[in-house]
């Protein structure tokens, strides 16, 4: 397989869940800074022209985080990214589905990139400052999700803890102030070999 990536992007966290796995695949990076991912090239690949976009060996191409991350869970059950009780595999992507719909599309997106979507200052402005408020209280939400648990499935990191983890590595980034919980989170996940290696090439 092949993953289309950009570093420090949201596609880190597809990466992650490839080292879980174990499986062997390519790395084609795609520098969103210079807008290769509105180049002819990468439109073949992905006529969305966004990350993470996911080459199968079947020679599909597999877009969204959230529908390469499931695809990725039931297709290598044996790495236990998603549970197998339905009840509980439900909350998983309920879980994953807040973080990537809401706390990523309506909080960071909003927060930090409000020129995409208008071009008035002062709407800038109320738009930022709209997407700070959904990103704090969507982490606040995430981490009551968490409670005592170690990971959002409670056993081991599933595919709502790849997404969990770049949201707070972009809260990190920009100095936020992370709940307890999320802070252990993190560190936690920053200590597991599949995120060692997928972060050498993603934020260096």
């Amino acid at each position: 397989m092949q993953l289309f990536h950009a570093p420090r992007s949201c596609s880190v966290g597809i990466r992650i869940l490839l080292e879980e796995i174990g499986v062997p695949y390519q790395l084609a990076l795609v520098d969103l800074s210079t807008g290769q991912q509105r180049e002819q090239a990468f439109l073949a690949v992905n006529p969305k022209g966004k990350v993470p976009a996911l080459l199968r060996d079947d020679g599909t191409v597999l877009t969204e985080f959230q529908a390469i991350a499931l695809w990725l869970a039931w297709s290598f059950p044996e790495a236990e990214l998603l549970p197998r009780e339905p009840d509980a595999a439900a909350r998983v992507i309920e879980a994953l589905e807040f973080i990537v719909g809401t706390v990523h599309m309506r909080g960071f997106v909003l927060a930090f990139m409000p020129g995409k979507f208008v071009s008035l200052s002062a709407a800038q402005e109320e738009l930022r400052a709209h997407g700070l408020k959904v990103m704090s209280e969507g982490l606040r939400h995430v981490s009551k999700s968490l409670g005592e648990a170690q990971w959002l499935s409670g056993s081991r990191p599933s595919v709502a803890d790849a997404a969990l983890f770049y949201v707070t590595s972009w809260a990190k980034a920009f100095n936020m102030d992370l709940p307890v919980k999320l802070n252990a989170f993190f560190d936690r996940m920053l200590k597991r070999p599949s995120v060692i290696r997928a972060i050498n090439a993603s934020f260096n």
